[in-house]
């Protein structure tokens, strides 16, 4: 097609669209410029190899590419052969499977989707439009721009940034504002925009973050409390000190209790120490969530989650710790750090649960400058043609591998035992198996990580002969799995014994129950399927003894803990109806 024939400035990002049919193409070149022509450029090719050369050429000049669209079957090529391409060239752009209404009915159409999904070749397929204005069309192109604008596109006006790349706190900041939803640019010292930043705050370095929040207040090294508060997140308490059920912590599980007891009108109150999400907010894609037929990041799960309990009046209180649970006989009192202490009926602990560590010689100090424990989406773009190390057998680690690979060089997943089968998701097994930038190795585990400031090598190790060798790395994530964080917990508690919480069947002495509120003859009922070993005080999500660590299992158990909370309520409210 004719240049004349793209729309907007010569940097707008670019939407392309290949078919060798003109006519479908015209009418999705139309309905492109019509709604997005203002914005972006708009680009029809009738080959891929023109739709090659149009991308090969932009990524020479480094200019933005946002979206391309590929109906299946083309000349000399398949869609899904050229959008597999795309993912090399660019690698944030959102790649669609052009198909005609109806085409899923075709065995063979059909068998492209799932061949290019199951490989990672493509985000999803879209429909080709079949009226105009076709918003059936434009519901799928408007999800795909926004998914790469929130990735991509610096957002001005929330918090700007200015930090030393590589360095701990830089990853920190990162990690926090990211996981969180927190829309902000980051500049590099060198930069016109850093230095002018910097100047701004009077340093003359970036040894220490410098943060401009809305209004123009200068921050200098801010904790994660005073961002918090600087995006309008509460991290304190209002007035109320008194709720039906107060929830420790904001993953799934959690942010599912929150939603619901709201939802039903209870006064609930959530806890979080760190960022919304829980460690499935640093998951880059969830693709077997129900309801997410083109997958959804964790973060983007969370926050929705957050944002509908809010709506329904849930209180949070983020960015800080529990510190203690003070059992009583009507309802518990939990102190957080730096607020006043709160009291509830009902407790529900989401804790969730922390990456281990690996005790490897000199791990801890590339800690932050290299290594990493977890994965955040903030560090896949530095690795642009570089080596990544992931290491672990689990489906966050292979999640973890997927987005890495979109931007590195090279990937290796570096996994103790002997298969993958245990422990991932087959979907992800077969997209792993069908990268080819991503190599999988197996019996093998890290002994050693090197560098001068900055991770360089990684030593791995044969589990089987005993064989080391030292490879050149540039990032190593860790994630071997995890350990619940309840040492704070009081010993009414029942804990096995690596500090998961014993709910219902398993809590091993019912003895703790004599305090129950219904209780006549002292003994009192036993616990409920999510009730701990200490009467109100319940247990869901990862922390949980026994627990399906997958995200929809954390949500099924948030939204059947309510109920149960509820007939902790109604015995309490009975009990209180009998002394009166």
């Amino acid at each position: 097609m004719d240049e004349e024939r793209t729309s907007g400035n010569k940097l707008a990002p670019l939407l392309l669209a290949v078919d060798a049919d003109p006519v479908a193409l015209d009418r999705v070149e139309a309905e492109l410029t019509r709604r997005y022509g203002g914005d972006y450029r708009v680009r029809a090719e009738r080959s891929a190899t023109a739709a090659l050369a149009t991308l090969e050429r932009m990524r020479d000049q480094g200019e933005p590419v946002a979206l391309v669209l590929a109906d299946q079957w083309l000349s000399g090529t398949t869609g899904a052969e050229l959008l597999a391409r795309v993912k090399s060239l660019h690698p944030s752009a959102k790649r669609g499977l052009l198909i005609e209404w109806g085409g899923w009915g075709d065995p063979d159409t059909a068998g492209a989707i799932f061949e290019a999904m199951a490989l990672g070749r493509i985000d999803y397929y879209v429909l080709k439009p079949q009226r105009s204005p076709d918003e059936l069309f434009h519901r799928t192109i408007a999800e795909f721009l926004f998914e790469w604008a929130r990735a991509e596109v610096p957002v001005e006006g929330e918090i700007e940034m200015v930090a030393e790349p590589g360095s701990p706190r830089t990853h920190e900041l990162h990690d926090l504002l990211g996981r969180n939803g927190v829309p902000y640019a980051c500049h590099t010292p060198k930069s016109e925009a850093g230095r002018e930043l910097l100047a701004a705050a009077g340093r003359d370095d970036a040894s220490l973050p410098v943060a401009r929040v809305r209004g123009g207040r200068i921050l200098v090294d801010p904790s994660k409390v005073d961002l918090a508060a600087a995006f309008g997140v509460s991290t304190d308490l209002g007035e109320e000190r008194e709720f039906d059920v107060v929830i420790v912590g904001a993953g799934p599980a959690g942010l599912a209790a929150a939603v619901y007891a709201s939802s039903e009108g209870m006064r609930a109150l959530v806890v979080e120490r760190e960022a919304i999400g829980g460690q499935a907010g640093s998951s880059s894609l969830i693709r077997n969530y129900l309801g997410f037929s083109r997958g959804v990041s964790g973060a983007e799960l969370a926050q929705r989650a957050y944002q509908q309990a809010w709506v329904f009046g849930t209180s949070f209180v983020l960015m800080r710790d529990a510190l203690e649970l003070v059992p009583g006989e009507r309802s518990h009192t939990l102190r957080i750090d730096g607020c006043a202490e709160v009291e509830a009926a009902a407790v529900i602990l989401a804790l969730g649960v922390s990456y281990r560590r690996l005790d490897v010689p000199g791990m801890a100090e590339l800690e932050g400058t290299g290594v990493f424990y977890g994965a955040s989406a903030a560090e896949a773009k530095a690795l642009a043609g570089r080596r990544a190390f992931v290491v672990g057998g689990g489906n966050s680690a292979g999640q973890a591998a997927m987005h890495l690979s979109r931007y590195a060089e090279r990937v290796t997943l570096v996994v103790r035992g002997a298969s993958l089968a245990a422990s991932m998701s087959s979907y992800l097994r077969e997209t792993i198996e069908a990268a080819d930038n991503i190599e999988v190795m197996l019996g093998t585990e890290v002994v050693a990580t090197e560098g001068a400031g900055r991770l360089e090598r990684v030593g791995l190790r044969d589990r089987e002969s005993g064989e080391t060798r030292a490879l050149d790395a540039d990032a190593l994530f860790v994630m071997i799995g995890a350990r619940p964080g309840t040492e704070w917990l009081p010993a009414e508690v029942a804990r096995d014994e690596w500090g998961y919480l014993l709910t219902g069947r398993d809590v091993e002495s019912q003895s703790r129950f004599d305090r129950h509120i219904d209780g006549e003859n002292g003994t009192g009922p036993e616990p409920q399927m999510l009730e701990t070993s200490l009467p109100g005080v319940f247990a869901v999500g990862d922390v949980r003894h026994g627990a399906v660590k997958r995200v929809a299992s954390a949500v099924g158990e948030g939204s059947v803990v309510i109920q149960q909370v509820h007939q902790r309520l109604e015995a309490l409210a009975g009990a209180e109806s009998r002394v009166g």
